[in-house]
C-alpha cells in the first residue's frame, strides 16, 4: 500500500477513538486539513510535546507525470484503501512523488 505524508499537527479528541488533526500540502501549495482518528494516521503515540509530527494517509495512486518544471508527480486517491477525506470532502490530490511512502 502507498500512503501519503502529512503532518499531525493538533490532537483534537482524546476520547475513544482518539481523532488528530493533520495537514497535507500538495503539489501546488494548497493545504489540506484532515481529522482523523489517531490509528489511521500514525503508529506513534500523540502526546502535545511531540506535535507536529510525521503521519501517513493511505492512498491508490491514480497516475503520474513529469511537470513543466520537471517536478515528478502523482495524482492520489484517499478514498481506498480507508475512506479518508479532507474537511473539504477533498480525496484526490495532486502531490509531489516524493511525499509518497510504502506503507
Amino acid at each position: 500500500m502507498q500512503a501519503i505524508a502529512i503532518k499531525i499537527t493538533d490532537s483534537v479528541d482524546a476520547g475513544f477513538p482518539p481523532m488528530v488533526a493533520g495537514v497535507l500540502v500538495d503539489a501546488y501549495g494548497q493545504q489540506h486539513l484532515f481529522v482523523e482518528k489517531h490509528a489511521v494516521v500514525t503508529s506513534t503515540r500523540i502526546t502535545l510535546s511531540n506535535l507536529p509530527t510525521e503521519g501517513f494517509i493511505g492512498c491508490q495512486v491514480e497516475s503520474e507525470w513529469i511537470d513543466a518544471e520537471g517536478r515528478s508527480l502523482i495524482q492520489a486517491t484517499t478514498t481506498k484503501p480507508w475512506g479518508v477525506e479532507s474537511t473539504a470532502g477533498t480525496a484526490t490530490f495532486v502531490v509531489l512523488a516524493s511525499q509518497l511512502r510504502a506503507a
